[in-house]
């Protein structure tokens, strides 16, 4: 009954071979077959068999694009393949608990049964039994490998107390030898021919074990930290532009080194004494790869980062729908009795505040206002804020500020306005704000105010210096306006008062859209400006002259055109224009377009070119301040060209020319103000700007604005400057990552972009995508933490740097775009693609191996040889093997045909460390 059991039991191995070699490997792959975690080349294909009342389990492991190669040292191979040398196999199993056969005669008897099926089946595959504890991962094996030859297998490990003599080169060469000498036979002395491989791994010492951060623990525990830990670089990031803001995990651990001695023949037990001995540069191949932290293969948000705040910053959006006032967060949470709300709404202590303020406020007084060069190319289309900027840092800070919940937003933001209160009516400038220019209206609404309040500062803080007596009361506007004006005031009387007539610029129109622009003249140009000397009245009256305008003639008197002092335009943030625009639209068509939208500017600048050229008509400020409207005449080639040029003399006066049709009629809007505007110089003018009215404005928008505006602008301006800070990182130029962010600022921008419409309301699907882009932005921090850790320690090998980082590139690429959730993220699929190691970088490489100090290296026991710096290899993998030709051996008995091929008779594969060893020894033999 036992042997019909056995028969069936064979038969039913048998068919299953079959059906698997009649299948083959590359439609098995499109069947049923399971690819391997660690192996993407790897897979196999599984069938239940019953023995005995025992089921089993019969695994066909195979490799459906390999060339027939055994895999070499770095391929990413299985546990049996590199032991045993071979490519596809099988492993019979139990299906139980430990998944081994504890019992010897049974294993020898399913081994038996295999062997037959596959005999019968005329397969070669070897068969693997697991055997013994599992601990041992030990194994049996056989191999049919014709009809005379039978190879077999066996493997086990040694887990602890190693023999001394097997730590060492020299013990396993003999060890080998052993398998085939005669035991009477001198190993020292006698002869073998011997193939010998070896691999060994180094690793770089973990940064628990850096001195660096030992010594700043025990600062921390004596409680001294403070000067510590501003003055010592404790950190791998501490010159990192995030740096500021946090410290991020180095996602390099460190890196593993494989040095490969390709095979070479050995004959006595001395050469492998002098191998142990040699230094790791003698190995012919170098590769390395980096060990990475276990954070980059989660995605929920948990490590912190630019990332994980942005996700709160959002949340904090999503709370502000519908609120008034940002006060009633605070009160709000203050007057509820819910535990919860209060326990999730933290404030720091006013400590934390005040050194916030105390950052954004009186801190980097001289911080440098280029906002240009932290920018990126796509920056500028978010609508946020510069980074150094006062409100972009505002927004960085409010990331970090407790747990950036809405009432800590709330708080920070009240005394944040509070502050800017106190700059305004104290008149001190406001830091991180530029003080001059136009207002810029691709930022955000915030920034556009605090930079026209900046401004308005500025020009009240001159007020006060020049009206000392004055103080902060309002003054009229024309004593705003001459303080305006003071410093172009004071330069005309130099130059009236000075014959030679010498300026270095003079300001000039040139048409409607250039208030305001100074035109550089020529000395030559520079000859006739208003002075006593002159013997015509108008000469003695003329006021705010900036010099002549080149040789231009006024029409109704021989006099030169003088170019006036002008104000400057009146700046206007977006909302203003958009009040302006609405005005005209109300006000009708009385006035063109145009002409009502700048007619204050006008106004002025009419003013001040009739002060600056009393003689002057209308016809003549259209000359300056439009030439497009005004027609030479088609008299002689010559004089028109002389005429555009501008250069008419005193025998070609008075210029011939007349006004476009627009600006002929004479109930036209700009002849309406030119006959209405008074003759007076800038400096006597109402000053266009009215620094108390505007900076009151911008006080009371800043006050009063709805939280939810408050948070649009502060979430484009947060995910702008953190971008920004991450831009600034150093990482040697890496394509791949320049292309990465160019791209996320694109997505920042598109997604984003509902914001700026100021169409949020409480339905909005923009809380998903702004959710979706915290995603992407933590997926973009963390490549580029890896490009910039990998920058750092291939400073002096970039090619190796650029290669590591793009294997890495496409090896997380896939995990991008996944869902927020850790559980999207194969945890299974590790990244250990290596890079080999060119000959002249191997100094380099070797040089990040420093040799590890008294208190790194006290538990290690030193006794595997080969050295690297100090560092003893973490793992060491040897192949040893005999070779023997077939014909005239008597492995080939009295076989007539005999093999004039050479076979492997004996392999032996060992791997392990000073206390771990494991044995795989392959017998090929005549059966």
């Amino acid at each position: 009954m036992t042997m019909i059991k056995k028969k069936r039991f064979i038969s039913e191995i048998e068919a299953v071979c079959r059906q698997w070699l009649a299948t083959g490997p590359k439609n098995l792959v499109k069947k049923d077959a399971v690819c391997l975690d660690f192996s993407k080349n790897i897979y196999k294909v599984r069938s239940e068999l019953k023995y005995a009342m025992k089921n089993y389990s019969m695994e066909y492991y195979f490799e459906p694009f390999n060339d027939g190669k055994v895999a070499d040292w770095i391929s990413t191979s299985h546990d049996l393949q590199q032991s045993f040398g071979v490519k596809d196999f099988l492993v019979i199993a139990p299906q139980s608990a430990s998944g081994v056969v504890l019992d010897a005669p049974e294993a020898s008897k399913l081994l038996s049964a295999v062997s037959i099926a596959m005999s019968n089946s005329s397969s070669l595959w070897p068969a693997f039994v697991p055997v013994h504890d599992p601990s041992r991962r030990a194994y049996i094996g056989i191999q049919n490998m014709g009809t005379i030859f039978t190879r077999r297998f066996e493997a086990d490990r040694i887990g602890s107390q190693v023999p001394i003599k097997l730590m060492h080169l020299e013990g396993l060469y003999e060890l080998f030898v052993s398998k085939f000498a005669y035991s009477t036979v001198d190993l020292s002395m006698h002869l073998f021919k011997v193939h010998f491989r070896m691999k060994l791994t180094y690793r770089t010492l973990p940064t628990d074990d850096d001195p660096e951060v030992q010594q700043e623990s025990e600062f921390l525990e004596s409680g001294r930290h403070s000067e510590f830990e501003t003055h010592n670089k404790i950190q791998w990031d501490d010159d990192c532009p995030w740096s500021e803001w946090y410290s991020a995990e180095d996602p390099v651990k460190g890196l593993e080194l494989l040095t490969i001695w390709s095979e070479r023949t050995v004959d006595t037990s001395l050469v492998m004494a002098e191998l142990e001995n040699a230094s790791p540069l003698e190995a012919d191949k170098w590769f390395i790869f980096p060990n990475l932290s276990p954070y980059l293969e989660t995605s929920d948000g948990s490590t912190i980062g630019f990332a994980s705040q942005l996700r709160l910053l959002v949340n904090a959006l999503d709370s502000s729908l519908g609120a008034q006032f940002m006060e009633d967060f605070v009160s709000a949470v203050e007057n509820s009795g819910s535990d919860n709300m209060k326990s999730s709404a933290v404030i720091p202590p006013p400590t934390v505040l005040d050194r916030v303020l105390k950052d954004l406020f009186h801190e980097d007084a001289e911080v440098k206002l280029d906002f240009a060069d932290a920018e990126n190319k796509n920056s500028r289309a978010i609508k946020g804020a510069p980074l150094e900027s006062l409100f972009a840092q505002f927004c960085l800070h409010a990331l970090w500020f407790g747990n950036c919940n809405i009432r800590a937003i709330a708080v920070l933001w009240i005394e944040f306005v509070r502050e800017i209160r106190w700059c305004w009516e104290e008149s001190q400038p406001l830091p991180r704000m530029p003080t001059n220019g136009t207002v810029d209206l691709s930022t955000c609404l915030i920034y556009q105010k605090l930079h026209m309040l900046a401004i308005c500062i500025e020009k009240k803080h001159q007020e006060n210096k020049e009206h000392p007596d004055v103080g902060d009361k309002k003054t009229s506007p024309y004593i705003e306006g001459k303080a305006q004006i003071t410093k172009q005031s004071s330069s005309l009387l130099e130059v009236t008062e000075d014959s030679s007539g010498e300026r270095d610029s003079l300001t000039a129109r040139n048409d409607l859209g250039s208030h305001g622009v100074a035109t550089s003249l020529s000395n030559s140009e520079q000859q006739n400006f208003a002075s006593p000397t002159d013997t015509k009245l108008s000469e003695y009256i003329r006021m705010g002259s900036a010099g002549v305008v080149g040789s231009t003639m006024l029409l109704n008197s021989c006099q030169q055109m003088h170019a006036p002092f002008t104000q400057d335009p009146p700046l206007m943030t977006e909302d203003m224009h958009e009040e302006r625009l609405k005005a005209v639209e109300a006000f009708g068509d009385s006035f063109s377009f145009s002409a009502q939208l700048e007619k204050e500017i006008l106004s002025s600048d009419m003013s001040a070119f009739k002060a600056a050229n009393p003689d002057a008509v209308f016809e003549d400020f259209i000359r300056w301040h439009s030439p497009r409207d005004w027609e030479n005449d088609d008299n002689g080639k010559l004089a028109v060209s002389q005429a555009k040029a501008g250069e008419v003399s005193k025998n070609e006066w008075p210029p011939r020319g007349r006004l476009s049709e627009r600006m002929s009629d004479h109930g036209s809007s700009w002849r309406k103000i030119w006959n209405e505007a008074p003759s007076l110089p800038a400096f006597k003018q109402k000053p266009l700007l009215d620094p108390n009215r505007e900076g009151e404005k911008v006080l009371h928008y800043l006050e009063t604005m709805r939280p939810h505006q408050l948070l649009e602008q502060m979430v484009c301006t947060a995910f702008r400057a953190a971008a920004d800070t991450l831009n600034r990182t150093a990482f040697g130029g890496l394509k791949l990552m320049t292309s990465k962010l160019g791209q996320l600022y694109l997505t920042m921008a598109s997604t984003l972009k509902s914001l700026q419409r100021n169409s949020l309301s409480v339905d909005s699907e923009i809380i998903e995508d702004l959710t979706r882009l915290c995603v992407i932005f933590e997926h973009v921090e963390k490549l580029l933490t890896v490009a910039a850790s990998l920058h750092r320690k291939f400073l002096q090998a970039p090619r190796l740097s650029e290669a590591i980082f793009s294997d890495f590139y496409n090896f997380y690429l896939p995990k991008m775009g996944t869902g927020s959730g850790s559980h999207d993220i194969d945890k299974s699929q590790e990244f250990t693609k290596k890079q080999q190691i060119m000959a002249r970088e191997k100094e380099v490489v070797a040089s990040m191996f420093t040799p590890p100090t008294a208190n790194q290296s006290w538990r290690k026991v030193l006794s595997l040889g080969n050295l690297l710096n100090g560092h003893e290899p973490i793992l060491r993998e040897i192949i040893f093997s005999k070779r023997d030709h077939v014909s005239g051996g008597y492995y080939a008995g009295s076989y007539a045909g005999g093999y004039p091929q050479e076979i492997e008779t004996y392999r032996m594969y060992l791997c392990g460390t000073s206390n771990d060893l494991r044995v795989a020894l392959a017998v090929a033999s005549c059966d």
